[in-house]
Formats: structure tokens, sequence, C-alpha cells
């Protein structure tokens, strides 16, 4: 256990070293985050989860602390890894091991980036109905995704221990995760508005707190004779955090269904949230021309609840993380190419 407990601690403190570094990069002062900045700071992120997917192919039994062979095998059965090791020879067997552990750490990854692009429309909608200043964006959105790190740790892990309690919760996840992609294959744009009076968190906070009327620089909290008062930046900050929470219910149980390593759903679902601020302000201005990109997304949970269900059978088959990783960069890269050659047609409204 310490080798765990040592490896998430570093984990931790990489993680705060990056939001530092976003936060110095983006945060010196309220200003309209670059197309450039973005650009660089999206790259910079994708760079780092690709580095760590290389070190989990070198080292990744580090993680569990892997000195010989018995102990793999107990990782491998403990984890339930779909793979394969070669009795008698641990050399061979552990970059098995690492190979797959990279890819399922890979292909978690894609599932929770591509999901964001989801979130990424609902903040566009959150901001738009809320009328937040786009100097301030990148406020809301760091402390947004500080409160998401922290809640998908405590949802990914006791996921995890849910799962390992009861096996059968696997084919509920499946099953809400096929619901979920049906119902978004079918909903419309009109279903995303949002009404800021009867938002469920406005509403609530409105009951048990006193609401300022108006934006007030980038202040969270305003002072009115002595009496704290939530600013509607606050709130947005909530219905941003509440979103997240909405979302966290799709993708951490669509990770679930590549791997069973609660740190490998962690690393991975990390990395794309820590992700998710840069990429917003990349995509802020061209995400309406990926129209199809929901669509894609829609297919993307429906066939990873499929697997979720069936995954005896698919293992049977001789199905591999592999297999669903190249499934869902199909899935993905079918739906932004079908938005850029099929692009959304203008609605002219006539005078």
């Amino acid at each position: 256990m310490s080798n765990e407990l040592l490896f998430i601690g570093g984990f931790l403190v990489f993680i705060v070293l990056i939001l530092a570094l976003d936060l110095g990069l983006f945060s010196k002062k309220d200003h309209v985050i670059s197309l450039k900045q973005a650009g660089i700071m999206s790259f910079i992120m994708v760079m780092l989860a690709l580095g760590f997917y290389f070190l989990l192919i070198l080292e990744g039994q580090e993680l569990h602390g892997i000195r010989d062979y018995t102990k793999l095998q107990e990782v491998v059965a403990a984890h339930k890894h779909q793979i394969t090791l070669i009795p008698g020879n641990f050399e061979e067997s552990l970059k098995i091991y690492n190979q797959n552990l990279g890819i399922e750490f890979l292909t978690g990854y894609v599932i929770e980036y591509a999901l964001s692009v989801d979130n990424i429309f609902v903040i566009v909608l959150i901001f738009s109905a809320f009328a937040v200043p786009e100097k301030y964006y990148h406020r809301v959105l760091f402390w947004g995704i500080l409160g998401a790190i922290i809640m998908r740790f405590i949802f990914i892990f006791a996921g995890a221990a849910l799962i390992n309690e009861f096996s059968w919760i696997l084919y509920v996840f499946g099953a809400f995760l096929v619901f979920t992609g049906v119902k978004m294959f079918f909903s419309k744009d009109e279903d995303d508005k949002i009404d800021t009076e009867k938002h469920p968190v406005v509403k609530f906070a409105s009951r048990f707190f006193a609401i300022h009327p108006r934006y007030e620089g980038n202040n969270f909290f305003h002072k009115i004779n002595g009496k704290r008062l939530l600013t509607p930046l606050f709130l947005v900050l909530l219905i941003v955090e509440f979103t997240d929470l909405i979302f966290a219910v799709d993708s951490i149980p669509a990770i679930f269904a590549v791997t069973k390593d609660a740190y490998i759903v962690f690393f991975s679902n990390i990395f794309a949230i820590m992700g998710l601020r840069s990429m917003f302000f990349l995509l802020i201005n061209i995400i309406h021309k990926f129209h199809y990109l929901k669509t894609g997304l829609a297919f993307l949970l429906t066939f990873i609840g499929v697997k979720m269900l069936a995954h005896h059978y698919l293992e049977m088959w001789g199905f591999t993380t592999e297999h669903s990783l190249l499934i869902i960069l199909f899935i993905l890269t079918a739906s932004i190419v079908a938005s850029l050659v099929f692009p959304k047609k203008k609605v002219h409204v006539v005078k």
C-alpha cells in the first residue's frame, strides 16, 4: 500500500504544480484568454498526459509495488486486467502488464477528454445565460476545475469500492450509460437552454443565502453593511460545479468499463479535467461547428454501456482494450469529419 500512497501522493503534488502553472500563465490579471495562450496550454496538457502514458509503459509496476511474478498475478486478478501472462517469465509478463496499463490510461483519457467537450457546450450556455464578462471566464473555470478534482477523487474511489463489493453494479452502470446515450441522441438543442431564475442551483442558493443582484468585478462575495452576499459570479461557479457533478455520473462509470484499477481511472480523469480549461478557450469560438459531435458522444456512451453489459462475452471473444480505443477514436473522428463535411444549415429569418 505504501507504493500506491507514494505514487498518488506524487501525482497530487504534480497536480498542484500544474494548477499553479495554469494560474500563473492565465490569471495574473483578469483578461480575455487568447487563442495562442489556450493553444499553448492545451498542447502542454496533452503532452503531459502522453508523458504519463509512457511513464506507465516503462514503470507502471511501481504503482502497486510489483516485484515478482506472484505479486503481478495478484494485481492482475484484483483489477481484472484483460491480459494473459507468460507463466514463469516475469520480465515479459511485466511488459505485457505495463503496456496494458498504459493503454487503459490512454483509453480512459480519450473517453473523458471527449466527454469534456459536451461539458464545454453546457459551460458556454451557462456563461451566455448569466452574461458573464469574458474576462472572468478563467477565474470561474480555475476554481470550478479545482472543485471537480476533489469531487472526482471521492467519486472514483467510492465507485471502485462499490464495484469490488458488488460486482453486479457494473451492469447498473452499463444500463445507465446506454440510457444516457440514447437520451442524448434524441435530445434537441432546445433542451439545453438554461433558465437563470428557475435553475435548481439558483433556487437552492436563493433560499439559504442573500444574493447580490449584479457582478462586482471578479469577486465571488460582496459586503453591504457588514453582510456578506453571494455575487452572480459565485452562482455561476456553483452551477459549473453542479454541472460537472452531473457529467461525472456519466464519465466515471464509462472509464470503469475500460479498467477496474481506481488509480488509472483517477489519473486519466484528472488529466482530462486539467485540460478542460485550456480546451474551453481553444474551442469556445468554433465549438458550434462540430454539431455532430454530440451525436458521436451519444454513440460513444451507448457503446461503452453495451461493453459493460456484455463484458463477459466480449472477453471470451478476445475483445481487448486496444479494440475499445480504436472504436472510440473512430466514433469521435467520424463525428468531427461529418460536422466539417456537412456543415449545419443556417436558418434564414424572414422579416
